[in-house]
């Protein structure tokens, strides 16, 4: 096959598996912050032995990178645990959803990060954002565990776009798998004093989901975006990227049986698609310098 087809495909099965890690927020029965350190201790074991075994070097090249790795795993830490508490609870559709805000959001944030200025075109954007989020959301009430969700799905969405502005400024010498294997052991670090028996003591059942979860879902599509980066451009793989929220619900319609309403499937095309515009926007621009 050829190799730029071959790094396609790849990277789509990759966008899959990163879709599907918002079905172990339902599969697991475990909160979010144990999902989470579940998770991040399988993940750091594998992209460690994957760098061992591609011979690259654990150390990074400045002592104030370090810093850097830690305030990155920081970041991480609080958006993966947020993350899985918005599928928990508004559901993986809607959760899914809420998070992937954080194109338009980076967008937003960005002039704090780098010389950038905010034309009437991100404002539109921000604008058809909003009105998604507007639909998707069932009452202007925090016990409603959906607009929870919501509001938790978006607050992850914002630490996911401050750790990706700090990482492209400040951390983005490294390869992805070395990059996120030190800022996933920065999660394990933050998370193992919170470690209790609920996850010690959790089923045989729970601890494979975890792995899989850890390995298949999270580590192996990290390595994988780093092979089909050598065959495509930064900007297909930021535009199949915006599919992961289409691929995670039909994948939780199809394995978990979710139905989502019409105002989420109309909220979730106007978020889709304002992220796909600021994502080609955003690399013109970048074209043009």
């Amino acid at each position: 096959m050829d190799p730029v087809k071959r790094s396609l495909l790849t990277l789509h099965v990759t966008v899959v598996l990163l879709g599907g890690t918002a079905l172990f927020s339902q599969i697991i029965p475990l909160s979010a912050q144990d999902i989470t350190l579940g998770r991040s201790l399988f993940a750091c074991l594998a992209l460690f032995a994957f760098m061992a075994l591609s011979k690259t070097s654990f150390l990074l090249a400045r002592k104030q990178d370090y810093a850097i790795a830690l305030g990155l795993g920081v970041l991480m830490a609080a958006h993966w645990v947020t993350y899985f508490a918005a599928m928990q609870y508004a559901g993986v559709a809607v959760g899914m959803i809420a998070l992937f805000t954080f194109p338009v959001i980076t967008v937003l944030i960005e002039p704090l990060f780098e010389r950038t200025q905010l034309v009437w075109q991100d404002f539109f954007s921000a604008i058809i954002v909003f009105a998604g989020i507007a639909l998707i959301v069932p009452e202007s009430s925090l016990e409603n565990e959906v607009t929870l969700g919501v509001i938790v799905g978006m607050v992850s969405a914002v630490l996911y776009a401050v750790r990706n502005l700090t990482h492209r400024h400040f951390f983005s010498q490294y390869s992805g798998a070395k990059a996120m294997a030190w800022q996933i052991l920065v999660v394990c670090l933050c998370l193992l004093p919170m470690l209790n028996a609920t996850l010690v003591q959790a089923s045989s059942n729970s601890w494979w989901l975890l792995l899989a979860l850890g390995t298949v879902f999270t580590a192996l599509p990290h390595a994988l975006i780093a092979t089909s980066l050598a065959h495509l451009k930064a900007k297909t793989f930021s535009l199949i990227a915006c599919m992961q929220p289409c691929y995670g619900v039909i994948l939780a319609i199809l394995l978990l049986g979710e139905s989502p309403t019409w105002q989420t499937y109309v909220g979730g095309i106007l978020i889709t698609l304002a992220s796909v515009y600021e994502t080609v926007k955003t690399h013109r621009q970048q074209k043009a310098v």
